[in-house]
């Protein structure tokens, strides 16, 4: 029987991958596990390798095409087969620029997405036009940009810009949307003397392999501590009960062209700083980069987000459910502290972490934050 070439599922809450480009064409002869095409999901970018050896036949996915997880995309032959009749919809041509969503076989009782492109769908959701309602002018019935732009035109006949989003945008909108109607947050903050970690960082920057040591590797380590020392932070909120965490994975919030993505430093309480700068270094490069992969990404318990080197003092950061805390780092800077009764310059961080009240309550959060800020204000338990 011919093997089949899976869209697969790279995540947990994945429902669909985009090809990007085809690595193999079709009739050429492949190799089992050598690559074939590459897809995109919300979070990465993977090749997806050939289940056997043989011959490539009946693409059914072009470039740009968004297909169900599970739905079958190609298949290898083997020596002397033939490709099976397909009863499958074929895939719109790559050069059509229409998204195709895929149906399996034999399910008519499902209600079809209508064909539309990228560019009909964002005119569409601007304008508040249901796509359902429209005939489309394109190839095979899809619903194109002029089509929505006739069917509600706008006022004065100007036509507003549309700026491209990828899907990992697109995921990160529905997903931070989603987390605050549907977590409910609070959040803590507080001022921190950072003196000693200054003075951490620059120690520990003489050391061979922590040259590059940033403010993120310090605080992933104490917040890996605090998170090993108040395991109930380490977790998350579901199906009506409270999940403890599979280790303690720190998530690092990383801005891309793309959008927002969080690799992951697995095990963080368990890796002295060196480990951490490395690992941080490796994830951030990936990441933009366009290359983590899914275990890059995967079991995160805890997030950073540091905006200090864009010059922000404090902000909130919004939770990356399902974990139940994010800790929102601002600038480190010069100003007044209280130090024995007199006042003196010292450089000054802000923490603020939020929280998801149905895993934290306000106790809990605050002794977390205690020990957050007991560790920034003496590292030395931490110093490796």
């Amino acid at each position: 029987m011919p093997a089949d070439v899976i869209m697969p599922a790279l995540g947990m809450a994945q429902d669909t991958g985009k090809v990007l480009r085809w690595l193999r064409s079709d009739g050429d002869s492949v190799a089992k596990g050598e690559p074939l095409l590459e897809v995109e999901t919300d979070k990465v970018t993977v090749e997806i390798e050939s289940p056997a050896a043989g011959t490539l036949a009946g693409l059914r996915a072009p470039a740009g095409a968004e297909v169900p997880v599970g739905t079958r995309i190609a298949v290898v032959l083997a020596e002397g087969e033939e490709p099976v009749a397909e009863d499958e919809p074929a895939a719109v041509r790559a050069d059509t620029a229409v998204t195709a969503v895929y149906s399996p076989p034999r399910a008519q009782t499902r209600p079809r997405r209508t064909l539309a492109s990228p560019k009909a769908r964002k005119v569409a959701a601007a304008r508040g036009v249901d796509l359902e309602t429209l005939a489309g002018s394109g190839p095979n019935g899809a619903v194109t940009a002029a089509d929505v732009e006739a069917a509600a035109p706008v006022g004065g006949g100007g036509d507003e810009q549309l700026l491209e989003v990828g899907s990992v945008w697109r995921v990160m909108a529905e997903r931070t949307t989603r987390a605050w109607q549907e977590v409910p947050q609070f959040v803590l903050s507080r001022h921190v003397d950072a003196s000693r970690l200054e003075s951490w960082r620059a120690v520990a920057r003489q050391k061979p392999g922590c040259e590059g040591v940033s403010h993120t590797d310090l605080l992933v380590r104490v917040c890996a501590e605090a998170l090993r020392r108040h395991p109930r932070v380490n977790a998350s909120w579901h199906q009506g009960a409270i999940v403890a965490g599979s280790g303690v994975n720190v998530g690092i919030a990383v801005a891309t062209e793309a959008g927002l993505v969080v690799p992951v430093v697995r095990a963080a309480d368990t890796l002295d700083l060196a480990a951490v700068s490395s690992r941080r270094r490796e994830l951030v490069e990936s990441a933009r980069a366009g290359r983590l992969r899914p275990q890059d990404v995967e079991g995160g318990t805890f997030t950073i987000s540091n905006l200090g080197m864009y010059g922000v003092d404090a902000f909130q950061a919004i939770v990356n459910a399902p974990q139940a805390a994010i800790l929102a780092v601002g600038r480190t800077a010069a100003r007044p502290w209280a130090v024995g009764g007199e006042v003196v310059v010292r450089p000054v961080l802000t923490l603020s972490v939020s929280f998801d009240h149905r895993v934290v309550d306000g106790a809990r959060g605050a002794e977390f934050l205690d020990t957050l800020a007991s560790l920034v204000d003496e590292p030395a338990g931490l110093v490796a």
